[in-house]
């Protein structure tokens, strides 16, 4: 299948991009906004509108495949990416996509993320680009994005709805009875980015919130068999409140009582400065955790950016969990291979991504995240919880029914 023509245009984001340096220093709330002003390049305010490169692809029967590449909410944060300028990058690599690949063959997604991977472009840029040669190599095959992953790596993953995690944002409460009534496998994300109002004084606001959790579960569920796996995203909050030796697992380990019956798993519980620091304190503070039997799971996400850092955390035995976080990692040819090497080593695979993502780009990263058999998948876009889960949960369905009835057909 050839690609005729490869357009590119500016789009909108699902959720705004925050200047995480400035938000740390101690940018102000009104509202929706933060005051003052942005300290990281390429912010024109601390809280901007989200930007998307829109990628089509016309292929030679007429059909129109496309991905939406985008700048993660902290963009330009621990060694991400700048945040993205879409009508910049649209002017400027439009022209470079559409000479690399209008006239070229679709068929192989690995030829063509070959070809992508020689340009050298942004991660945003790449990660539009990917999705589209992605979803134009299963127009091609006549396959779903799931069969499509499936089939190019040889994962031998059995096509299943991957289990699903649900952020809730600044609404941290009400958020939380939405996921339960959607019976979500992994809640509530908590967005707990600010220490001192949502950790707290020895971290008495926080574990009050992990026990309420836990209660409302228990007070609200359907059945005895929805039994969720609790999941708090702390921006190193946890860090900066205990430290990261002895005191800091303690509190996990009372975090992780607190959650029982269910399993509980902290994402970014320490910050470090670099990949090497990041790796080495998580690494000890997960070995403290084990030495004093607590079964809280550690979720490395921040400077675990790109498949060489995905391998760095592995081979550093750093976390039971990697976020794989698409728009972070840019090509999703590398984001598949860092999924299938935590798969392969033994580590969650958690296939992440951003609240600033698109509708086209989580229907993708569904199928990607079921080609490889991954153990997790955010819902997306933005922080709307019931769209999101809507609209990945609908997308695996579709799936399987799609695939349930070719093989009932033969």
């Amino acid at each position: 299948m050839r690609i005729d023509d490869v357009l590119c245009f500016a789009g909108l984001g699902a959720f705004p991009n925050d200047d995480q340096a400035a938000i740390r220093a101690g940018a102000g709330r009104d509202g929706h906004f933060y005051t003052g002003v942005p300290v990281t390049g390429g912010y024109r305010r601390v809280r901007q509108a989200s930007q998307a490169l829109c990628v089509v692809l016309v292929l030679e029967d007429g059909t129109t495949v496309g991905g939406d590449g985008v700048s993660v909410q902290y963009a330009g944060a621990a060694g991400r990416d700048p945040v993205l300028d879409a009508e910049a990058a649209a002017t400027t690599f439009g022209p470079v996509l559409r000479d690399a690949f209008a006239g070229g063959d679709a068929a192989s997604f690995r030829a063509s993320s070959a070809r992508l991977d020689a340009l050298e472009l942004p991660l945003a840029v790449r990660y539009g680009a990917s999705q589209a040669l992605l979803a134009a190599a299963a127009a091609a095959g006549r396959r779903t994005i799931a069969e499509t992953v499936a089939a190019e790596y040889a994962t031998g993953a059995p096509l299943r709805a991957v289990p699903l995690f649900a952020q809730c944002g600044e609404s941290r409460r009400d958020g939380v009875d939405h996921m339960i009534l959607r019976e979500v496998d992994e809640l509530p994300h908590g967005l707990i980015n600010h220490a001192p109002t949502l950790v707290g004084p020895d971290g008495r606001v926080l574990a009050e919130y992990v026990r309420w959790i836990r209660d409302r579960i228990l007070d609200h569920r359907a059945s005895s068999e929805y039994s969720p796996t609790l999941h708090i995203d702390t921006y190193g909050t946890i860090g900066e409140t205990f430290g990261a030796g002895d005191a800091c697992a303690a509190f996990l380990a009372e975090l992780g009582r607190l959650a029982a019956p269910f399993t509980l798993r902290i994402e970014q519980p320490v910050h470090a400065a670099s990949r090497v620091e990041q790796i080495a304190v998580l690494a000890q503070l997960r070995g403290r955790l084990r030495a004093a039997g607590s079964t809280v799971q550690l979720v490395a996400d921040e400077w675990c950016n790109t498949l060489e850092d995905v391998e760095a955390f592995i081979a550093g035995d750093a976390a039971d969990m990697l976020q794989v976080k698409l728009p972070d990692v840019g090509g999703l040819d590398a984001s598949i291979r860092a999924l299938i090497a935590c798969k392969e080593a033994g580590v969650l695979a958690y296939c992440g991504g951003s609240c600033t993502e698109t509708e086209r780009a989580a229907r993708i990263a569904a199928g990607v995240a079921m080609g490889v058999g991954a153990d997790l998948l955010l819902a997306r876009p933005g922080m709307g919880i019931d769209e999101a889960v809507m609209v990945t949960r609908n997308e695996m369905r579709r799936t399987l029914a799609l695939v349930g009835a070719r093989s009932a057909a033969r």
